[in-house]
């Protein structure tokens, strides 16, 4: 039996272990449990399909990762994994100008053509939109999408690793080295210890470039440090709210009894893990735009989570050239949560053998090279 070794325990290797175990591959994860880890720190959208990015390999991924949830939470529950921290409450799109939500409205109408996972798409006058979010500002009308969902990284992580514990995988915690004879990677080093691997396969986010080192290789790979706010409310049950996003690139969504504000996107901040006074302004100076009532709001944490970006924000899958025994994904970005669990659909596959469901010249490595 093949025996695979995933480097990266975020929500893409985590998926890649789940399917390789359940397909009865013989699996070792190992991580670093890194402070930063974006999956660790994500407050998942799950709702792509409004997005003006044009880039139509990235929009395949992220719908066809939209669509692939439903199933991967029906297989975690029945292998006993039933707190995933998904659910399907929908998103509202938020404008205070009419013909703004009318131009999302018709958009959403139009992808929903190939993309019926949507559900149904509603428009909402301002007071339709607050009865579905009380603390909002008066003003804000919405787009309201059905069938988006919310994702707590951490929760669904931890559901994937435990359902691929559950199929015979096993999991260190250590810093990994790559082992190779010429261009063959033979296996990894961790903790002192030579794991011998038929391939490895390295989801290690931003910190690519480390594992790759070794090699003489320079993968571009950029952190984007974001900092993300979570709050409680007093007397509110906020659990089944939706995901609101408003204009730009900041959001609302609820956990259990928070209320998640997010998010900061700091290009140039390297890897640093502090939460600072201007990710916490940034934060607060636009949630309480739209959410004015979030002045009442107690602050429970503020966590920092790092993003993979590579060339032109474009995700990459597949071999790493010039060297057998080693498969990779990387790039995804602000959309990780998304797009990981499809990304880690397809680095099983390409490992098994299997027909994949993307292209991956459309996604090529080399892009990331340099």
């Amino acid at each position: 039996m093949p025996k695979y070794v995933i480097v990266g325990a975020g929500i893409l290797g985590a998926t890649t272990a789940y399917q390789l175990a359940r397909n009865g591959a013989d699996v070792i994860v190992v991580d670093r449990s890194d402070s930063g880890q974006a999956t660790n720190a994500a407050a998942g959208i799950v709702s792509p399909w409004l997005s003006k990015r044009r880039n139509k390999a990235w929009y395949k991924l992220a719908k066809n990762g939209a669509n692939i949830y439903p199933d991967i939470v029906a297989d975690l529950a029945r292998d006993g994994e039933e707190n995933t921290g998904y659910a399907q409450v929908g998103a509202m799109y938020l404008h205070h100008i009419p013909e703004k939500l009318a131009e999302m409205e018709k958009r959403a109408l139009e992808r929903r053509n190939d993309a019926p996972e949507m559900g149904e798409v509603t428009r909402l006058n301002p007071e339709e939109t607050k009865r579905k979010f009380p603390i909002l500002a008066d003003n804000y009308g919405a787009v309201y999408i059905s069938g988006a969902a919310r994702v707590n990284g951490r929760q669904m992580k931890r559901a994937l690793l435990n359902g691929a514990k559950k199929h015979g995988a096993s999991m260190i915690i250590g810093h990994a080295e790559l082992l190779h004879e010429s261009s063959r990677i033979t296996g990894i080093k961790v903790n002192g210890n030579t794991i011998e691997a038929d391939m490895v396969i390295a989801c290690t986010g931003a910190w690519m470039h480390e594992l790759l080192r070794p090699l003489k290789i320079t993968f571009d790979v950029v952190p984007q440090k974001g900092q993300i706010m979570h709050v409680q409310l007093k007397h509110q049950n906020t659990h089944l709210w939706p995901v609101v996003k408003p204009p730009g690139a900041h959001y609302l969504l609820s956990f259990d009894d928070r209320i998640i504000l997010g998010a900061s996107r700091e290009d140039g901040a390297g890897f640093d893990q502090n939460v600072t006074a201007g990710g916490i302004n940034d934060i607060l100076t636009e949630a309480l735009k739209i959410a004015p009532d979030l002045r009442q709001s107690t602050i429970l944490e503020t966590r920092v989570g790092f993003r993979p970006f590579t060339p032109n924000s474009h995700p990459i899958i597949g071999p790493l050239p010039g060297y057998d025994g080693l498969l990779l994904a990387n790039g995804l970005g602000a959309t990780g949560i998304t797009i990981g669990p499809y990304m880690g659909n397809e680095l099983a596959k390409l490992a098994l053998g299997n027909t994949l469901d993307i292209d991956l010249a459309d996604y090529d490595v080399a892009h990331a090279l340099r």
